[in-house]
C-alpha cells in the first residue's frame, strides 16, 4: 500500500525554504524547490497553496520571485503543516465493510474505529508539540555531525 508522504514532503520544502532564506534571504522558486525534493513544480505551488492560505509562506511572481516563509520557524507546528494539508488520514488500515450487515462486523468495526481515532487524536496532539524550529535545530546538529566527520571545520 503506497504511503501518503505530503507531510513529510512539505516539511522538507518548508526546511529547504527556511535554510534558502537564512543564507540568501532571497525567495525560492518553484523550480529550484522542486529539483530538492525531485519533483514537478507543479506539485510544489499546490501543495505550498494551502501553505500561503494559512499566513506561512508568500509567493511573488515574476523575476525575482519565488516562495518566502513569512512567519518563525518556532511558531508553526506540525499539526498547523498538517491542518494546512487539509488533515489527510493518518492510518492506512481501516475497517473492511464501512456499513456491515452482519452484526459480528459492526463489533469489530466499533473496537477499531474507536482505536483509530483514539490514535490519530494522540498523533495529532504530539504533532502540535513539534515545532519546525525543533525540526531545524536537529538537521543543524546532523549537519555539524557530518562536517565533523568529514574533517571539515
Amino acid at each position: 500500500m503506497k504511503k501518503d508522504s505530503r507531510l513529510s514532503g512539505v516539511l522538507h520544502v518548508l526546511l529547504h525554504l527556511a535554510e534558502h532564506q537564512s543564507e540568501h534571504h532571497s525567495p525560492m522558486t518553484s523550480e529550484s524547490l522542486a529539483k530538492a525534493m525531485d519533483t514537478n513544480p507543479v506539485v510544489i505551488r499546490r501543495i505550498m497553496a494551502g501553505l500561503r492560505e494559512q499566513g506561512y509562506v508568500s509567493s511573488e511572481k515574476g523575476h525575482g520571485g519565488g516562495w518566502t516563509l513569512t512567519c518563525d520557524l518556532a511558531q508553526i507546528s506540525l499539526r498547523d503543516v498538517y491542518v494546512a494539508l487539509g488533515s489527510p488520514s493518518l492510518l492506512a488500515i481501516g475497517s473492511r465493510t464501512e456499513a456491515p450487515a452482519c452484526l459480528v462486523e459492526q463489533a469489530v468495526n466499533a473496537a477499531l474505529n474507536k482505536t483509530f481515532e483514539e490514535a490519530e487524536q494522540l498523533l495529532v496532539s504530539r504533532f502540535g508539540e513539534v515545532t519546525l524550529a525543533m525540526l531545524s535545530a536537529d538537521f543543524h546538529q546532523r549537519f555539524e555531525k557530518t562536517r565533523k566527520k568529514a574533517g571539515k571545520p
